[in-house]
């Protein structure tokens, strides 16, 4: 069965492009499919104009995300979630919203038919990766690569699983967009 959502109307844009050195930042991801606005990772940054300045650029406020995505629970992944004060958040087995915790694996699980959250562990044992059906393809939001040509992780809780998430998120993203660092087309020499 593919990974692949099953529509392809959703919208990106990378509101920040993240890095590893020096200092640590997330790449900071935006989905649109329908009235579902989506925020990845909005974790450690600069200041966090970086975030809501792009943000305001695709024509919407914080107060308009409807959902946020963490990839995993590490602090320069989440640390700014709270610019999003109406935006449900997503994690690799729930769902929290205002004080309701509601269970879930992440695995599978459609936030619409254009995005799709899927488990990739390896950096974590609970890693998720969001998957967003385009136009263009399908982008795959994942801390399964650091940057483009991070071969491993020096922080993987488990480098057998993250080869193995690796290898899933290629055979379903057209697009990635790696936890730090700018988004790549994967190719050949994209490290498995």
């Amino acid at each position: 069965m593919s990974d692949r959502p099953k529509a392809n109307t959703a919208t990106y844009a990378v509101l920040y492009t993240g890095y590893g050195s020096p200092g640590v930042a997330s790449t900071v991801g935006f989905i649109k499919d329908g009235d579902t606005i989506v925020v990845t990772d909005p974790g450690m940054v600069s200041h966090r104009r970086v975030i809501l300045e792009p943000l305001r650029r695709t024509g919407f406020e914080p107060e308009d995300v409807t959902d946020v995505v963490f990839s995993h629970h590490h602090p320069d992944h989440t640390l700014n979630a709270a610019l999003f004060p109406n935006a449900r958040f997503h994690d690799h087995w729930a769902i929290y919203e205002g004080d309701q915790w509601h269970w879930r694996d992440a695995e599978g699980y459609d936030l619409t038919d254009s995005i799709r959250l899927i488990r990739t562990p390896g950096h974590t044992a609970e890693d998720i990766t969001t998957l967003a059906g385009t136009a263009e393809g399908v982008v795959a939001f994942t801390h399964a690569w650091n940057e483009a040509t991070s071969v491993g992780d020096r922080h993987a809780t488990d480098l057998e699983a993250l080869h193995a998430s690796r290898i899933r998120v290629l055979a379903a993203a057209d697009v990635v967009v790696p936890g730090h660092g700018p988004a790549f087309v994967p190719d050949e020499s994209t490290p498995r």
